[in-house]
């Protein structure tokens, strides 16, 4: 396995929750970063949405500030995020990103839908 691997993605309404996870490649400690972006149909970039360094810093985008929440699992080398509070503009592909020195690895990414 040379990327990560993502899971949880799915439907949900307005309002409510999602846990998505993201299996790194190898040890966390390892990894320079690891993390979630997030893409939309409308948008041909990737957008970050929450981060975690090597040195254990976590960076929200502001769009998820006190709503998503990441968490890591070092012992399975393992990155959840908690998304709370979703709203219809959260719809999006989610995918996992492994930033080892100069080189990203992305997982094939997680569809996550809000709609009533």
């Amino acid at each position: 396995q040379v990327h990560p691997v993502e899971a949880g993605g799915g439907l949900v309404q307005p309002g409510g929750s999602l846990r998505l996870s993201c299996v790194a490649s190898g040890n966390i400690f390892s990894i320079d970063s690891l993390g979630w972006y997030r893409q939309t149909p409308e948008k041909h970039e990737r957008e970050m949405v929450a981060a975690v360094t090597s040195g254990g810093e976590i960076n929200y985008s502001e769009f998820v500030k006190g709503r998503f929440t990441l968490s890591i699992d070092n012992a399975k080398n393992t990155i959840y995020l908690q998304m709370n509070n979703l709203k219809p503009g959260d719809t999006a592909a989610y995918y996992c990103i492994e930033r080892r020195g100069p080189y990203d690895y992305w997982g094939q990414g997680t569809q996550v839908t809000v709609s009533s």
